[in-house]
């Protein structure tokens, strides 16, 4: 992701198929296998590991960032070479996040990249449906309950007002 002062920031994330749910995400100027590797730890902490990570053809997904998937008991399993389509779930979820945020905004530093991932996060995982999921989203927001056709609709703003979610009034 450029900067404003023309730097070049790296985003890294961990999201799991089966809900959509990102489970880890950071932001880093110099992207290296240690710190791949570090990242890696800190999202699965406690055995919390699943049996596979799908990795792409990175090269900052070799040497430690493989030592350390293997000290997690992963298995690891690479897509093939100029094969995006192979990890769908993770080039949707890079699409999504440019489309809805990064397009419009003008990143400051990492501070700033950082700050707005984890807002853009919360509202992937709390406020926009999937029709993956059948119009949910991956959080499991409960639909609205059986309500008189007067009932007052509110606007809730989101990301800076950048997106909003729709409720009915209490």
């Amino acid at each position: 992701m450029p900067t404003l002062t023309f730097g070049v920031l790296y985003c890294f994330f961990v999201i799991h198929h089966d809900r959509r749910r990102i489970l880890h995400c950071n932001v880093t100027r110099h992207p290296t296998t240690a710190w791949v590797a570090q990242q890696l730890r800190e999202a699965f902490p406690y055995n919390s590991a699943p049996k596979y990570l799908i990795f792409d053809r990175e090269h900052t997904f070799h040497g430690e960032v493989l030592e350390a998937v293997d000290g997690l008991g992963v298995r690891p399993v690479r897509t093939a070479i100029r094969s995006p389509w192979q990890n769908g779930a993770a080039e949707r979820w890079v699409g999504t996040c440019r489309r809805d945020l990064l397009d419009h905004v003008i990143v400051l530093n990492k501070r700033h990249l950082k700050r707005l991932m984890i807002e853009y996060i919360r509202y992937y995982h709390d406020d926009r449906t999937h029709l993956g999921l059948d119009k949910d989203t991956p959080a499991g927001r409960k639909a609205a309950e059986a309500t008189p056709v007067s009932a007052k609709v509110v606007s809730l703003p989101r990301l800076s007002g950048l997106h909003h979610r729709y409720d009915l009034a209490a």
